[in-house]
């Protein structure tokens, strides 16, 4: 249990000093969206971290490791060419307007390091799988685990390349995305990405004594339906999208449903 906890603590250091960097380079660019390429960086890091420090059930370390990398690194490179040279995120533009002059120290604790410390809590059914020695066996809980984090980076990873290839045609501009994924739920990226810590954390729930480790997916859950997911991300689109409030009248914010039929 000692080293566990010194585990967990070498890793929130990790990535408070990554996140502390960011905010450094964020500083020189005058733009803080660099920390949505940190967020699923961190993940890695820790996920490899908590690998090579820990003697836990070998083939469960494996798999939690190759799925935490899959979707961390993949949701970095899409969102570092999402935002290349686009300057900064309107959501964070608006949390500068409010701080003025004092964005520059406030940026540290408002978006750095409290995104060092979400990143942290959600990533604590990771640590804990891959440091779990028992049981020597993948279960059925790893299974429906596995399961249900293939349907989240499923809905993940084609949300996000539709919407890409949307915002790609000139014709699109300023109209609402309510095409594939988007038809039947306004956010299949944070749908997906809710599903997949709550796949990561069965298969942590495998392992012995791992009850508590259900705060990874609630903090994320958190995060995405009363936090900076949603809320902030709409309040944004609702502001400079027009239509975009005749969508959400029509189509479920989270859980993916057939759209709603206007009536006539």
């Amino acid at each position: 249990m000692e080293h566990l906890i010194f585990v967990f603590s070498l890793n929130l250091a990790a990535v408070v000093l990554m996140m502390i960097m960011g905010w450094l380079l964020s500083l020189v660019l005058k733009n803080v969206t660099v920390v949505d390429s940190l967020w699923g960086l961190g993940f890695v890091m820790i996920a490899w971290a908590t690998f090579f420090l820990t003697d836990g059930f070998l083939t469960r370390k494996l798999l939690i490791v190759f799925l935490v990398t899959l979707w961390g690194v993949r949701l970095s490179i899409y969102l570092t060419l999402r935002n290349w040279g686009k300057g900064e995120d309107p959501r964070y533009g608006l949390w500068r307007e409010k701080s003025g002059k004092h964005f520059w120290i406030v940026s540290l604790f408002k978006v750095f390091l409290l995104q060092a410390l979400f990143l942290w809590a959600i990533s604590i059914s990771i640590q804990y799988g891959v440091a779990s020695k028992t049981p020597e066996m993948i279960t059925w809980l790893d299974w429906c685990g596995l399961i249900l984090w293939g349907v989240g980076f499923i809905f993940e990873a084609v949300g996000d390349w539709q919407l890409a290839a949307f915002k790609s045609n000139p014709a699109n501009k300023g109209k609402v995305m309510d095409q594939g994924l988007w038809a039947y739920t306004r956010h299949p990226n944070y749908f997906g990405e809710c599903f997949m810590w709550w796949g990561i954390f069965l298969i942590a729930f495998s392992t012995p004594n791992s009850w508590w480790t259900i705060l990874s997916p609630l903090t994320i859950t958190a995060v995405l339906l009363k936090m900076t997911g949603i809320p902030l991300t709409e309040k944004t689109l609702v502001k400079h999208r027009p239509g975009y409030k005749e969508y959400i009248q029509r189509t479920n914010a989270f859980f993916p449903w057939f759209p709603k039929v206007k009536k006539k």
